[in-house]
């Protein structure tokens, strides 16, 4: 045991030099200390947007450096205590150093998916928005659901949302809705999401009690920032005011401050009707057309590099999950192989393990 020890001990020290090397701590020690500079500015909060930016990622990259040295630690120690619990004979303190050492590879593991987060946007917050599809009201219910995962996903890591808008079926759950995921590399970490999940069940809406497969759309945006120059002319968008609606009688329903705004030349329609004030259902439905149309262009220079090297593309954002709750309970990826017989737990925000492995796939996809 003592020998197998030694080797995953080796195996996690290799794996975690080579996670410091990746992220750079010296540099990342530097970035946080120009932060902290920046955040100690009396006027700051001048500009609110720049400076929640400033403080989530000065945040972010804090919770990373620690996270780092809090394993190099973890790791030093545990090979010291267990080379002393094996020469005083110490069973019980080698059963522990065991335990500390699997925590310790299930935290690495985690830490090192994050390293493959390189692409050109996956440092960004991520725009979601969720469709239902064909199914009925089983897809509308089964939408919402998806939409609680993710918040619930969110919920769990701590990660700040806002909701921008949420267009209800009539009869139960959703048509779609659109949110944002408010922390650095949402975007890397949840585009591997995107694609049609379906849902195996027996349909609480059929008086008959027979069983229904149902789908819903998930799309993931990263944010649009300053530096992406997606400037859209006035006379290129059609906005439309009305009045939001929503179950209950809140206030937001009372007036027309819910916008749609139409792309002209593409077609694209986002709406936004979180917000009370129409100005800011606008402003924010600005920032999810400008997050559709980076997208559009980034699709247009992939298919150009594609049709350059005689690549018909990509599929994998297609269907990509199935969630069966009868005749049996499982959740499975159909990319990753990735599988969870709890889909309670799935469906209720537990989805880091689908996620990772969603995330190494798609690294070996590109290695391919």
């Amino acid at each position: 045991m003592a020998a197998d020890f030694s080797v995953v001990l080796d195996e996690l020290n290799t794996t975690l030099e080579s996670i410091e090397a990746v992220l750079d701590v010296d540099d990342l020690r530097q970035e946080i200390a120009e932060l902290e500079q920046q955040a100690a500015a009396p006027d700051l909060w001048n500009d609110v947007e720049a400076a929640q930016a400033l403080t989530s990622r000065l945040s972010f990259l804090q919770g990373t450096l620690r996270r780092v040295e809090e394993l190099r630690s973890r790791l030093d120690d545990v090979g010291l205590m267990h080379e002393m619990a094996a020469d005083e004979g110490d069973e019980a303190t080698l059963a522990e150093t065991e335990r500390e050492l699997e925590s310790i590879r299930s935290v690495i593991d985690e830490l090192e998916v994050r390293t493959l987060l390189n692409g050109e946007y996956d440092s960004r917050e991520a725009l979601v928005t969720i469709r239902s599809e064909a199914g009925g009201v089983d897809a509308a219910d089964f939408a919402e659901m998806l939409m609680r995962m993710y918040l619930r996903w969110a919920e769990r890591h701590k990660y700040p949302t806002e909701v921008y808008d949420v267009s209800y079926a009539e009869e139960a759950g959703i048509k779609s809705a659109t949110f944002a995921v408010k922390v650095p590399y949402a975007y890397g970490t949840l585009s591997v999401e995107q694609g049609t999940h379906r849902l195996v069940r027996i349909s609480p809406f059929d008086n008959q009690g027979r069983r229904q497969t149902s789908f819903a759309g998930v799309e993931v945006l990263p944010v649009v920032e300053q530096t992406d120059h997606v400037d859209i002319p006035e006379n290129e968008i059609r906005v439309d005011v009305f009045r939001s609606s929503g179950p209950g009688g809140q206030s937001v329903n009372t007036t027309d401050s819910a916008v749609r705004m139409t792309h002209i030349p593409t077609g694209i329609v986002v709406s936004c009707q979180n917000e009370k004030s129409q100005i800011q259902n606008r402003a924010a439905a600005l920032r999810v057309l400008q997050a559709r149309l980076l997208v559009v262009r980034q699709a247009e220079q992939r298919a150009e590099m594609d049709a350059l090297k005689g690549d018909g593309g990509s599929s994998w954002g297609n269907q990509m999950r199935s969630y069966v709750l009868h005749p049996y309970q499982m959740v499975k990826d159909l990319r990753t192989e990735q599988e969870s017989g709890n889909p309670s737990d799935v469906l209720d925000g537990g989805i880091d393990a689908f996620i990772e492995a969603g995330i190494r796939w798609r690294r070996q996809q590109e290695a391919a």
